[in-house]
């Protein structure tokens, strides 16, 4: 199997130099023997011109000749090979991909709007330029097959099983698995996957009232469960604190009126209207 090897071509700088001899040579030459044959330099010398290039950081150049793979230059200078030579440009710089918001179905048969954020780079030249045909198209479209197999994998939300990884609660493990996905799907190409994460997340606008409805009652229950919860435990602490000051003494009774009333007030969501009792507890 075929992969990237190093190729090491001449200084730009010291062909250059033999080109404008060769030139000055052609130009001396009919300027002082009138002799055609010199013309050769003229023809050398633009011949040798498709030979320089420069590579700038974290630039490369794929080399073929005559469909032979010959070596990549990934050192950064100027440079020159055999004019026959086709140099294909491989930028090795990181990419930063967003993706467009996708309506796919999750887990449990939602439809939701997701994208994702992927950095990448080009780590095997070779792969890059010859095992894929567009290796900047192959990310877009690997990409958003990954991400629609992600959404398939998981919930959006869990109302009933906190415990379960979703989408919107399990960030860290979904990114982790997004990552693994994308590195498997990206490697054929020759391409690392530096960073891969979910960029957009929501439910899609046909049942995104719908959804908020529902987070907004689970919301209010369990806040309604923490309220009674606090207020049990200060109804028990005031009952103990009677007793143990010995204020009043109240029969089963009394204390079941007293829980209610406190439970009221406190479980209440507005605030309770003071009454002044100027009877007796009976009244």
């Amino acid at each position: 199997m075929n992969s990237e090897k190093t190729f090491k071509p001449s200084s730009g700088f010291g062909m250059l130099l033999i080109a404008f001899i060769v030139l000055g040579i052609g130009i001396a030459g009919i300027a002082m023997f009138k002799n055609p044959l010199f013309g050769l330099c003229f023809i050398l010398f633009l011949f040798s011109l498709p030979g320089f290039f420069v590579i700038q950081p974290n630039q490369s150049r794929v080399l073929v000749f005559f469909g032979d793979y010959r070596g990549t230059v990934k050192k950064n200078g100027f440079y020159w090979v055999n004019p026959f030579y086709s140099k294909r440009k491989v930028s090795l710089r990181a990419h930063n991909f967003d993706s467009e918001r996708v309506k796919v179905n999750d887990k449990l048969g939602n439809p939701i709007l997701i994208s994702v954020i992927l950095v990448w780079q080009v780590e095997e030249t070779y792969k890059a330029a010859f095992e894929v045909n567009d290796y900047s198209h192959f990310v877009r479209v690997q990409s958003d097959a990954a991400v629609r197999k992600l959404a398939g994998s998981f919930a959006y939300d869990d109302f009933e099983d906190e415990t379960e990884i979703t989408l919107r609660s399990g960030m860290e493990e979904v990114n982790h698995d997004l990552e693994k996905e994308l590195a498997e799907r990206l490697a054929i190409a020759g391409i690392k996957v530096i960073e891969a994460r979910i960029g957009y997340l929501a439910y899609a606008e046909e049942i995104a009232s719908a959804m908020l409805q529902r987070q907004q009652a689970t919301a209010i229950v369990a806040a309604r469960y923490k309220i009674v919860e606090g207020a049990v435990g200060m109804v028990e602490s005031a009952l103990e604190e009677l007793n143990k000051k010995d204020i009043v003494h109240l029969d089963e009774e009394k204390k079941a009126a007293m829980v209610s009333n406190l439970m009221v007030v406190l479980c209440s969501d507005k605030s309770a209207s003071p009454v002044v009792n100027t009877g007796t507890l009976n009244h």
